[in-house]
């Protein structure tokens, strides 16, 4: 089976090809036999009613510095491609949910991957709270009595952009720390959004868990620990990768989340796992596959394009 894959993608030249996961689907699908397309999100265009893209021919390699290479530009019509991988990064913001209702004109004629409807209803920080049981005690307010609330009652929160990605934004406070006030004035200066407030799980410190499912099954994890003085744990900003496996709650969590993953068109998901606690499901753009790998774990890039095959084929 040889598919005609267009990947709309952030600036491939600014990509780290050790850990981007869209280069590893993108590196993947080449050697399956798959003609790639790369376009930017906003190469991305309605003309009347097609969804056109002004796409390049694309190749890839393993060679850091010199891992692509892009043909003459044109005006291409998705329809006509098989599959559509969705793969720029967060902000999740109007203009990535715009992207989402362009992109759903052709799905699922054309398979979009992950299903854009779905990754417009399903934010992070969001759908994670339909799954009852799993989270721990997590506050979603621009109500700053109820945050001062929430903090006595807890003493340890950590407080976040709603839809915040990577890190950015996010704070840890103990009942002690006086920068609530001027965080709170912060977020409201910087976002028009209500914050996430939860309870700190201090198991962070043994890492905070990213199992990477495909279809709805999880296929591994890797660990990401915080660097010394980081409260957070992501890899861009000093956290350290290691080996994990998956313990008995972790897979109760994937039990609980999968079959509604794999309902909705979720092909390729990352959890966010802290101890015993979900806090956040990846729909958007997830990361981790090459991190999975390299520490001997499945190759869910080979997973992924399993997945997207067996659905091109029944459509």
């Amino acid at each position: 089976m040889s598919l005609a894959v267009a990947i709309q993608m952030d600036p491939i030249e600014r990509i780290d090809i050790a850990g981007d996961s869209t280069f590893a689907l993108a590196r993947e699908g080449q050697a399956r036999g798959h003609k790639l397309l790369y376009y930017g999100p906003r190469d991305l265009t309605m003309r009347d009613e097609t969804i056109i893209a002004r796409v390049r021919t694309l190749k890839v390699r393993d060679v850091k510095g010199d891992h692509f290479t892009l043909g003459e530009a044109s005006v291409y019509e998705l329809a006509n491609s098989d599959v559509v991988l969705m793969r720029q990064d967060p902000p999740f913001d109007m203009a990535y949910i715009t992207a989402t209702h362009l992109l759903e004109r052709i799905h699922p004629k054309t398979l979009v991957v992950n299903d854009p409807f779905h990754v417009r209803n399903a934010p992070e920080k969001l759908f994670v709270t339909q799954f009852k049981g799993l989270m721990p005690p997590t506050l979603i307010t621009t109500d700053r009595e109820e945050i001062r609330a929430f903090r006595k009652e807890h003493s340890d929160i950590v407080l976040k952009p709603l839809y915040g990605n990577g890190g950015a934004g996010v704070f840890r406070l103990t009942q002690a720390d006086e920068n609530l006030n001027a965080l709170l004035e912060m977020f409201t200066q910087f976002y028009r959004e209500p914050v996430v407030v939860q309870r700190y799980v201090p198991e962070v410190r043994k890492g905070d868990k990213r199992i990477i499912l495909v279809d709805g099954e999880p296929c591994g994890a890797i660990n990401r620990v915080p660097a010394v003085g980081e409260a957070r744990s992501n890899l861009h900003v000093g956290g350290r990768a290691e080996a994990v496996d998956l313990s008995a709650r972790d897979r109760a969590i994937c039990a609980a989340i999968g079959p509604e993953l794999k309902a909705r068109g979720l092909i390729f998901t990352g959890i966010d796992v802290i101890g015993d606690y979900l806090t956040e499901i990846n729909v958007t753009s997830p990361t981790g596959i090459q991190e999975l790998k390299r520490f001997g774990g499945a190759d869910a890039a080979a997973l992924i394009w399993d997945a997207i095959e067996r659905r091109v084929g029944k459509t």
